[in-house]
């Protein structure tokens, strides 16, 4: 196997770092050794030299008793004989064995023969042994003595033969030569692999480089370094394709047509993106390393530490906030900044964009949305805002706010009559001159059509709001110049305050929105103060609407009928219809609110075509009874029903019941004709055209213009019963006036080729005053009240019958 070849240096340096380690390695192996030698040799060795020392005392102890028991047997014959001689002789001859150090002869008394040495020796390290010395005489064996000999213990060295001593050298030679190749084994086939593959580490934690062993061997050592170098090889693969995946990581980081960074847990500025400079104008070492907070907004740092953060998974947070930041030339732009981030000491990943245009277009957006283009005032959206602002304003300062809320009269005909351009030109000029009479402070809106809304904040603000309120009426009394025309306008106006009126910024708005009704009802151009009692109003007209609503639903209302009288003779000629809605829990509800309130949200077409279709039908079953076909139904009309369906609407029901045009009469108020729309009048002409007569109800009431009995096709006029009650009022002056009054409608109508008739007749006096005056019919409670269907045609047969015995 080729192992990377890299500097002799470098590779001294590597084994001389290295060589501690190798020796604690060899120190190890031979410690182990030493231990087993300790543990399992030396034992051995104690066990052998014991066992021969023991066996070479035995032998020597054997071999003193054997030349004892000789000598014992030959100093039998001296010591009976009494031969010192020859018993030192003996015992001297015994002094001369080796093992033997002291000798003494002794007879059978015990009296000392020979003592050899004669000084005294140390008797307590040694064998004493003692043999007693017999003879054969005539008259059999006597002992005669004893012979005492002295062996002292022998030395370790002393024990052992010469052949023992060879023995044992072999043995320590054998122990030395298996240790020395086992060292000698352990350097080649352990510590040389591992030197090589520490070697091999080393060098790749110091070069850089991944090295190879270079050691082949079919072992565990083998194995290890096939596998090491197997691992290098991956581990290469593997560094290079990461190396790789860094390269195109960079490049996609840098490429990438964002502003990337990345931030450490300090926050400070670890990597940024070729974008990110190019946007920014800074370089790279210029960035790199400084805490991202040096380049936003002081204003904002707080807000940067403490953006919130979301929880993408259970790892991974991801946070995002919108800043100001500054580029290299000290310029701001504002940034929107997505982080996200695995960890708190983990690096994150942010991308920033330039919003900058965005917010821009934001602001334009926001000021578009809560600006009214036409005038350039705040719109409703707008002033909520304002109102909002200013009631946590006056809250914290405890000042009061009053709401000025502003409708203005006739816009609506002056705009059917001259345009939209022309209506908005009223607006604009409106607008001026309201904003001359307010304050610096002061907030006005356009709520939308000819509606406004002023906020004015002062300690006393209800007064400083009512002499607003004047200045503004007084501003609106000359006309307005446009496109040649002198357009007049008034104001209806309604004030509330907060705290006093209202809690928030809605109710206020609303309760000074309910002020500003209040005046229109009760004759406009005028400024009312919210109190109380309008929330009264307001729940009533509440309930009122409900009540529409579900009389519309479950088919409530009815069509009443009131006859119309010949004043000559006091025939019926015709009915009026009166529109009735009957609650089944509260009865009959006044038709005059209902009215009022419907052509105010709309509902009184739906209500008319109800109305309408259940009179016609009504009108079909009176004129099954004799002397009815004749008669005719007089209809109320609102302005709001003068569509242009309205003629085809009305045919079909005339078809379908059998009913011819000329019987029906469509009753109208001045204030239709007022209106002078186009609309109207072609709808008017149609009617008249098929053969409906019209009426004008309420002559006399308004402006009573004579021009709209020459301009419209009417038939009818009706007298308006205040006039009729004045007839029998207790003035003389006020009766005379009335009769002046009526006759000369009378003389007018009557040249005009109209039929008059009365409202309002409640006593015989007033029926014959009205019939001397030269009116032709009248209606009134003299005559009948309002009734249902049921109740006209019980009095059309009593009546009836009444006649007809009368007759007989």
């Amino acid at each position: 196997m080729a192992v990377q070849e890299y500097p002799n240096v470098q590779s001294v340096d590597i084994h001389r770092s290295e060589h501690p380690m190798m020796h604690s390695v060899e120190s190890r192996f031979i410690a182990i050794i030493c231990g087993a030698m300790l543990v399992f040799v030396a034992p051995l060795l104690a066990l052998f030299l014991t066992i021969s020392g023991e066996r070479v005392a035995r032998e020597r102890l054997h071999n003193v008793e054997l030349l004892m028991a000789a000598s014992s047997e030959a100093l039998g014959k001296p010591i009976w004989d009494f031969d010192q001689d020859g018993i030192g002789r003996i015992g001297r001859s015994l002094m001369g064995a080796t093992d033997i150090r002291a000798v003494t002869i002794r007879d059978a008394a015990g009296n000392v023969l020979v003592q050899l040495p004669r000084e005294r020796i140390d008797t307590t390290a040694g064998h004493p042994l003692q043999t007693p010395i017999s003879y054969d005489s005539v008259n059999g064996t006597k002992t005669v003595g004893t012979l005492e000999a002295f062996v002292p213990a022998s030395d370790i060295p002393s024990r052992f033969s010469k052949d023992e001593w060879s023995v044992l050298g072999i043995l320590l030679v054998a122990v030395a030569i298996v240790f020395t190749a086992a060292l000698i084994g352990n350097r080649l086939t352990v510590i040389r692999p591992l030197t090589r593959l520490t070697a091999a580490i080393a060098a790749t934690r110091q070069l850089g480089s991944r090295h190879r062993v270079d050691w082949a061997a079919h072992d565990e050592m083998g194995t290890l370094a096939a596998n090491f170098n197997a691992m290098q090889d991956r581990l290469e693969r593997e560094e290079s394709e990461l190396k790789a995946a860094h390269a195109r990581a960079t490049e996609t980081y840098n490429l990438t047509p964002a502003m990337l960074f990345s931030l450490d847990a300090e926050g400070r500025l670890t990597a940024v993106s070729d974008y990110w400079l190019r946007a920014t104008g800074y370089g790279r070492a210029a960035v790199i390393g400084r805490h991202f907070t040096d380049f936003i907004d002081p204003h904002w740092q707080d807000a940067y530490r403490l953006r919130p953060r979301a929880n993408a998974t259970d790892r991974q947070t991801i946070s995002e906030i919108t800043l100001p930041f500054r580029k290299a030339d000290d310029a701001f732009m504002t940034v929107l900044i997505l982080e996200t981030k695995a960890g708190a000491d983990a690096n994150s990943l942010s991308v920033m964009t330039d919003v900058t245009a965005l917010k821009q277009a934001e602001s334009r957006n926001h000021a578009q949305a809560i600006t009214d283009h036409l005038t350039g005032r705040l719109n409703r959206q707008g002033f909520e805002n304002a109102l909002d602002e200013a009631i946590v304003s006056a809250d914290q300062c405890g000042m009061q706010l009053a709401c000025i809320f502003i409708d203005l009269d006739r816009f609506k005909w002056i705009n059917d009559n001259f345009g939209h351009a022309a209506g908005d030109a009223v607006l604009c000029h409106t607008v001026e001159r309201i904003g001359s009479a307010l304050g610096h402070e002061d907030v006005m809106a356009r709520l939308g059509g000819d509606e406004f809304a002023i906020l004015v904040r002062a300690p006393d603000v209800l007064e400083l709001a009512s002499e607003v309120g004047e200045r503004i009426c007084a501003a609106l009394r000359e006309p307005i110049p446009v496109a040649g025309n002198e357009l007049s306008v008034s104001a209806s106006i309604g004030i509330a305050v907060y705290p006093n009126h209202a809690a928030g910024a809605s109710d206020l708005l609303l309760k000074a929105d309910m002020a500003m009704y209040a005046r229109k009802r009760d004759g406009k151009n005028g400024l009312r103060i919210f109190d109380t009692g309008m929330l009264d109003a307001a729940r009533e007209r509440h309930e009122i609407e409900q009540c529409i609503e579900a009389g519309l639903k479950e088919d409530w209302f009815e069509a009443w009928l009131q006859p119309i009288v010949n004043l000559g003779d006091g025939q019926i000629v015709g009915f009026e219809a009166l529109m009735r809605l009957n609650h089944p829990e509260r009865g009959l509800l006044a038709p005059g609110k209902i009215i009022n309130i419907a052509e105010e949200t709309g509902t009184i077409g739906r209500i008319g075509e109800r109305v309408l279709e259940r009179a016609i039908g009504h009108l079909a079953t009176i004129s099954r009874l004799d002397g009815t076909q004749d008669t005719y139904l007089a209809i109320n009309f609102s302005p709001l029903q003068f569509e242009l369906t309205l003629p085809h609407k009305l045919a079909a029901l005339l078809l379908k019941h059998h009913i011819a045009p000329q019987r029906i009469v469509i009753e109208i108020t001045e204030a239709v004709l007022m209106l002078d729309n186009p609309e109207v009048h072609a709808v008017l002409k149609q009617l008249n055209e098929f053969g409906c007569r019209i009426a004008l109800d309420d002559f006399g009431t308004g402006y009573s213009s004579l021009s709209y009995l020459n301009r419209f096709p009417v038939d009818i006029v009706k007298v308006d019963q205040s006039f009729t009650r004045s007839l029998s009022s207790s003035a003389a002056d006020v009766r005379r006036k009335s009769r002046m009054l009526i006759k000369g409608i009378r003389t007018i109508s009557h040249q005009m080729g109209c039929t008059v008739v009365a409202e309002g007749i409640e006593s015989k006096e007033q029926w014959q005053l009205l019939r001397k005056l030269g009116v032709d019919y009248g209606q009134g409670y003299l005559f009948s009240r309002p009734l249902p269907i049921g109740g006209m045609l019980t009095m059309l047969e009593n009546e009836s019958e009444a006649k007809a015995s009368a007759s007989n």
